[in-house]
């Protein structure tokens, strides 16, 4: 059987095509959906994602791009095209609610921000949008340049040495059923915790309904907080990755949905919902885990992505834990009309969406609805043409004037490293025996083979829960790293690329030295470690490096693990995190000009680009041509 040639085959005469209308309507509705918003990145760890002001992240509402479909929560985020976040939503809901502005008195009142429309002029209306960290990120100077991703991606605007989490966002909205949100994001750079954020949200029953000052006091009854969450595990694999998936995949029609939890006399651990790349009718073969077919076969999207619930108020005078909270655990068609067109003055479509925000726990969870079998497909299950969305909903709440309650959720994201990415995928598509489970007994089959190893991301999504779930119990007491060094210049010379950084990391308790990381041709790949250096070394020369290639190099300090003696970590050395100090601009070395014209030299020559194997250059400089020993004026 030849898999990866009958697959590619299938694939380029079976693909299906979003027609050229949809696109352009899709794209005149985003262009309306709602006002340009400030957005912000948190971008110091593993995962990464941005935010939008109003409260939430609304379907492409970063840049209003429809080939921002997937975009955002990217794990593990030093690869490209790691997005696995197509849609979020909040809304409020309340009942026999007084509108003064509509003068109406609505069986359902609900404010909305996502996943597809949003008002901030007159909904969730942003009052405060502010950084806060607890250390500036460190200057990175590549040849005389700043070469840092953190120069736009870290924006922060207050620093705070007294914080324990490394960066976090305060966002706080105004609505117009007169709650006040205010959502604070918790990130942290440890290596055992930067792939989740913590989510607190405090909502206050001010009365306030607009920012111009408007207030309809009144006590608010059967309110609602329900969150939606439209995953597509990942952007690479999709029609705007590597585009070896239909492209309906991209945003998430073959999506699996599961969650736990629901019931608090279970013994499951925690609350939580998650979700997976299950499987696709159409990709004509088993593509859990999505197979690079067309290349590699490495597995581009064994990733699982989800929430759990950290703390729920029970009540306004109850602050305790409500462990029957979320009341409603369900999976919404991600296309049907309560996703769309929502208008805080319809009252049957509010009607709609508040009846689906109090709906409870499902019969059965859409994993289980879906089945776990070679033709179970979920793109097939349902009918609906976009896939299924996560929600959770907490409520119902009685809040009087004045009352609050607090809801805290952290999202994460877990799956396989890289290496065994390709490891697994490859001997998967190449059909290299023996195939080894993850449990060390040995399959004939290729396609339990793979899946095996991709469900282990299951296992270690979960075991995120647990770290956040202690890191937040413990009042975010987690041991911490040494700080980066807060300045890495990177010259590059004739014979060596020279390192330096500065040493404000060594009066760190138990701070041990550096570690020196080096990249060939783009910075998006896998690191080499060069050289672990000790304490009073603050330079490092790259002898190794070759001439006509680009290197990206980062430098993290550790510590001797004696800070690391906490339950709420593995044990072992702690480390700075890589994107505190990681290079975006190459450095190369550099040559004397020649003194005549008979020494130039041409690499390669003669020149083919179908050649490949013969260049010298690799990923994006793959197809460069040098010019070397060029005299200075010719």
């Amino acid at each position: 059987m030849n898999r990866k040639a009958d697959t590619t085959r299938q694939l380029l005469h079976g693909m299906p095509k979003k027609p050229l209308l949809a696109s352009l309507l899709l794209t005149l509705f985003f262009s309306f959906a709602g006002q340009a918003q400030e957005t912000k990145w948190i971008a110091i760890g593993e995962l990464q994602n941005w935010f939008m002001e109003s409260g939430s992240e609304p379907e492409v509402a970063r840049r209003g791009l429809v080939s921002d479909q997937i975009d955002g929560l990217r794990f593990p985020a030093q690869f490209q095209d790691q997005d696995m976040q197509a849609a979020k939503a909040l809304w409020i809901g309340a009942t026999n609610y007084n509108d003064i502005v509509a003068n109406t008195t609505y069986q359902s009142k609900v404010i909305h921000v996502g996943p597809r429309v949003w008002d901030d002029n007159n909904e969730f209306m942003p009052q405060e949008f502010k950084m806060i960290g607890r250390f500036e990120h460190p200057t990175v100077i590549v040849d005389g340049v700043l070469g840092s991703d953190l120069v736009f991606d870290d924006v922060v605007e207050e620093i705070d040495p007294d914080l324990k989490a490394d960066r976090v966002l305060v966002n706080r909205v105004v609505t117009s059923i007169g709650i006040e949100m205010t959502r604070k994001i918790y990130a942290f750079s440890q290596q055992h915790h930067d792939n989740y954020m913590i989510f607190e949200y405090v909502f206050k029953n001010t009365g306030l309904v607009h920012e111009d000052g408007t207030m309809n006091p009144q006590r608010l009854e059967g309110v609602y907080f329900h969150w939606q969450y439209r995953y597509s595990v990942s952007r690479e694999m999709g029609a705007y990755g590597l585009f070896v998936m239909p492209q309906s995949a991209t945003w998430g029609h073959n999506t699996m949905n599961d969650a736990r939890g629901e019931d608090p006399a279970s013994d499951d651990p925690f609350r939580a919902l998650f979700s997976w790349h299950g499987r696709h009718s159409q990709a004509g073969f088993d593509n859990i885990g999505a197979p690079n077919i067309g290349g590699d076969g490495r597995l581009l999207a064994s990733n699982f992505v989800g929430t759990v619930t950290l703390h729920a108020d029970t009540s306004p005078a109850d602050q305790t834990d409500d462990r029957f909270q979320p009341k409603t655990t369900q999976y919404i068609g991600s296309d049907e009309n309560i996703t769309q067109n929502n208008d805080q003055y319809n009252p049957a479509k509010m009607n709609e969406e508040y009846a689906a925000m109090s709906a409870g726990h499902p019969p059965a969870r859409h994993a289980d609805a879906v089945g776990d079998c070679s033709d179970c497909f979920a793109d097939d299950f349902g009918g609906t043409p976009g896939g299924y969305s996560q929600a959770h909903g907490y409520g119902p709440y009685t809040l009087e004037v004045g009352d609050s309650i607090r809801i805290v959720i952290a999202e994460g994201a877990n799956g396989l490293s890289r290496e065994k990415n390709i490891e697994v995928g490859s001997r998967w598509l190449n059909e290299e025996t023996p195939y080894v489970l993850p449990n060390g007994s040995t399959t004939s089959d290729p396609d339990e083979y793979k899946n095996a190893w991709v469900f282990t991301s299951q296992d270690s999504l979960f075991q995120t829960f647990d770290r956040a779930i202690a890191n937040w119990n413990s009042g975010f007491e987690i041991p911490q790293p040494p700080p980066p060094p807060d300045q890495f210049v990177i010259t590059s010379g004739g014979d060596r690329i020279s390192l330096t950084w500065s040493a404000n990391a060594e009066s760190w308790p138990g701070f041990a030295g550096y570690k020196v990381y080096r990249a060939i041709q783009t910075p998006d790949t896998t690191y080499t470690l060069l050289a672990t250096l000790p304490a009073g070394t603050t330079q490092y020369d790259d002898t190794d490096a070759s001439r006509g290639f680009d290197y990206y190099y980062y430098v993290v300090t550790f510590d001797d693990g004696s800070n690391n003696n906490s339950n709420l970590n593995p044990g072992g050395p702690l480390e700075s995190s890589r994107f505190w100090t990681q290079t975006n601009e190459p450095a190369n070395l550099k040559r004397q000009a020649g003194t005549s014209l008979e020494q130039i030299r041409v690499v390669p020559n003669p020149y083919n680009i179908k050649a490949r194997e013969l260049q010298f250059g690799t990923g994006a400089a793959r197809d460069r041509i040098l010019f070397v020993d060029i005299p200075p004026f010719c």
